[in-house]
Formats: C-alpha cells, sequence, structure tokens
C-alpha cells in the first residue's frame, strides 16, 4: 500500500471516528429539521452550524493555516502526509470536544451563541475538511500569504459578523461583557 493510500485511509477512518462519536452524542446528520444546505449566513439563525458552510468555517480554515505552521515547527521531521493526518486528528478532536454539553454550555453562557445546540454532523465534517484545506493552503503559500488569508478572515468575521476566531477564543476563555454586548447590538443591526 502506498504512502497516498495509507494517508487517504487515515483520514477516511478519522471521518468515521468523527461521525460515530458525534452520533453516539446524539447530534444529527443534517440538523434538527433533517435538510441539506449549501450555506446558512445569519449567525443568528437556529440553522448556523448545521449546514455545509457558514461564516465560521473561516475560523475553521484558520485552523488548518495554524495547524501547519504549529506542526512545522513541532515535528518538521514529519513528513507532510504525516503533519496533515496530524492537522486532521486536532480539528477532529476540536469537533468532537466543541459539540459536548461542556463546550455547548459554555457557549450559550459566555459567548453571543446562545442558541447554539452544536453541529450537524454534515457541519463537523465540513469544519475539518475546512481545517485540512486550511493546512493544504498554508503549504502551498508563502508564510506572509498564509498570514494575509488568515488576518483578511479575521477582518472580515470581525467586520461582518462582530464575531471571529480571536474574539471565540477570547470569550470562551475569559468572557468580557462588554464585547459581548458591542456583539449583540451587531443583532439588531
Amino acid at each position: 500500500m502506498t504512502r497516498a493510500w495509507r494517508i487517504g485511509l487515515a483520514i477516511v477512518a478519522i471521518a468515521v471516528i468523527v461521525v460515530a462519536v458525534e452520533w453516539s452524542m446524539g447530534r444529527l446528520p443534517l440538523g434538527p429539521d433533517g435538510h441539506f444546505g449549501w450555506l446558512e449566513t445569519d449567525i443568528w439563525s437556529g440553522e448556523q452550524s448545521q449546514r455545509l458552510l457558514e461564516p465560521y468555517s473561516a475560523s475553521h480554515l484558520i485552523h488548518g493555516l495554524l495547524f501547519y505552521g504549529f506542526l512545522r515547527l513541532v515535528a518538521p521531521r514529519r513528513s507532510l502526509g504525516a503533519r496533515l493526518v496530524a492537522a486532521i486528528t486536532l480539528e477532529a478532536g476540536w469537533e468532537i470536544l466543541e459539540n459536548s454539553p461542556l463546550i455547548i454550555d459554555r457557549y450559550r453562557a459566555v459567548t453571543i451563541a446562545q442558541g447554539y445546540t452544536g453541529d450537524s454532523i454534515l457541519n463537523s465534517l465540513s469544519d475539518v475538511a475546512m481545517a485540512a484545506t486550511g493546512f493544504v493552503l498554508a503549504w502551498r503559500c508563502p508564510v506572509k500569504a498564509s498570514i494575509g488569508i488568515g488576518l483578511t478572515l479575521e477582518i472580515l468575521m470581525l467586520a461582518f459578523y462582530r464575531d471571529n476566531l480571536t474574539l471565540n477564543i477570547l470569550m470562551l476563555a475569559v468572557p468580557i461583557e462588554a464585547i459581548r454586548t458591542w456583539q449583540m447590538e451587531g443583532k439588531t443591526h
């Protein structure tokens, strides 16, 4: 079996594990309505995190950019394929944790995601694919371009949604009521 086949099988196995774990946690394949959707752009909608793509897909792409840089630093001798599998494993682990009651309840309590019910399995798999895409993008682009892509996505998310990966991490770790209030003002605009 070639290296590419082993990498491909590892990625499929990770996806199967995500599906199995999330299914066992009560996650639904397509969300509560049972309908497939390509895109949901309203972060206040009950359809948020249920469709294939959403504004927060950008955050998962940034995860991939960051995982590439991190793994290049800590595992420089590992093959690109091994680092890709490691990045996908990290993202899959986050998806499982993010859809646990612990994190869902934390999101509801301290972020603007008050009605967050967790991701559909479709959305979780898409998030993993977005992280893989970010990883590959970082591999193919110069460092400055990767940084530029990440910063551009963060600024666009902030401008359009008053939220982004940076604020998401900050608010989960150390909630700041003034930021949350400012974010909530975007709901009425």
